[in-house]
């Protein structure tokens, strides 16, 4: 029999009789469950995207965020650049360039005539509003390290990828010296997003006397403290992205590092932040294997791998430990 117009339709399957009403309303009801489903994948807690293979990284808002790293491009361009330009690494040396002084030269030159001023007498002592000490000026402190100071690129680089940093990150360094990675990292954060905790006063007058100000990054803020021990207590309830010592663990007693490693613990966001020690962990492997492991477990750290990180400047890899804070 053929149904009215003013009837509605149905299908009938072992009993069971659908009408088209029903079947719209419950096509809707499961479209409108499946967007909160997927809605609510979307606000989960995960971790943060690691870093892509390309070197670029992803930002809050989900768009790709600036390069930090030389691509393979990059790389392949500055050898065509020196190739097209007949350029032979061999037979370039070395060289002093218009003024042919030392360091120390300049440094004698800025002493005897007091800075660059040549003021004598009684104005002798007021071309400046705030003096720059001598030794700074001639850069002396650039050779205070192992490495040429130009290194400080290619840790910032390293680090702030394997970290997936961004500028919003919070950063704490163990032992910066006179900024040589810090500046990058500096320039890189927003202000104060950069902490540093430093033991040598010389080390710390060429940070905020000449590196800062040189570099334009005085508006920047970052929070350097004078302190040993590896007291933390200065900055506060603040929690790190980003926790990284610089060749600084292997100038320590093993048990002062141990009790520095136990604070920074609860200065690491938990699962999401990340501790990086470059060199060496001899302070853990002179325990052994399984009880280094036992006794980072104690403090709530996980140890996630061993990196080697190539160098554009260097012909040598640098080696970085990586933890991260397994409780929260």
């Amino acid at each position: 029999m053929a149904l009215s117009s003013s009837t509605a339709a149905a299908i009938s399957q072992k009993g069971v009789v659908v009408t088209v009403p029903v079947l719209v309303l419950s096509t809707s009801a499961a479209a409108i469950a499946l967007f909160f489903l997927l809605s609510s994948f979307s606000s989960c807690s995960c971790p943060p995207p690691s870093p892509s293979l390309d070197g670029f990284r992803r930002g809050g808002d989900g768009e790709m965020a600036e390069r930090i790293s030389a691509s393979k491009d990059d790389v392949e361009w500055v050898k065509d650049q020196i190739r097209v330009n007949g350029l032979h690494m061999k037979d370039n040396v070395l060289r002093k360039g218009i003024n042919p002084r030392t360091r120390a030269e300049q440094l004698q030159d800025l002493l005897q005539f007091k800075g660059i001023s040549h003021y004598e007498g009684p104005d002798s002592g007021n071309h400046t509003v705030l003096p720059c000490p001598g030794e700074l000026l001639v850069e002396e402190h650039h050779s205070n390290y192992g490495e040429p100071w130009a290194g400080g690129r290619d840790v910032f680089e390293f680090l702030a990828e394997a970290s997936n940093l961004t500028p919003d990150s919070q950063v704490l360094e163990v032992g910066c010296g006179t900024l040589r990675v810090g500046l990058h990292f500096i320039r890189y954060l927003r202000p104060e997003h950069y902490h540093c905790l430093e033991r040598d006063e010389l080390s710390l007058m060429a940070a905020f006397r000449y590196e800062l100000p040189s570099q334009g990054l005085l508006h920047k803020r970052p929070l350097i403290v004078r302190g040993e021990d590896m007291d933390f207590t200065p900055f506060g309830s603040v929690v790190y992205d980003l926790i990284y010592a610089s060749a600084v663990f292997l100038h320590m007693p093993d048990n002062l590092v141990w009790v520095g490693l136990e604070r920074l613990v609860k200065k690491s966001k938990p699962y999401y932040g990340r501790i990086f020690v470059s060199h060496n962990i001899k302070f853990c492997s002179r325990l052994g294997g399984e009880e280094c492991t036992k006794r980072l477990g104690s403090l709530g750290l996980e140890f996630l791998g061993k990196h080697t990180h190539d160098s554009l400047l260097f012909n040598h890899y640098e080696i970085w430990f990586e933890f991260r804070r397994t409780k929260a």
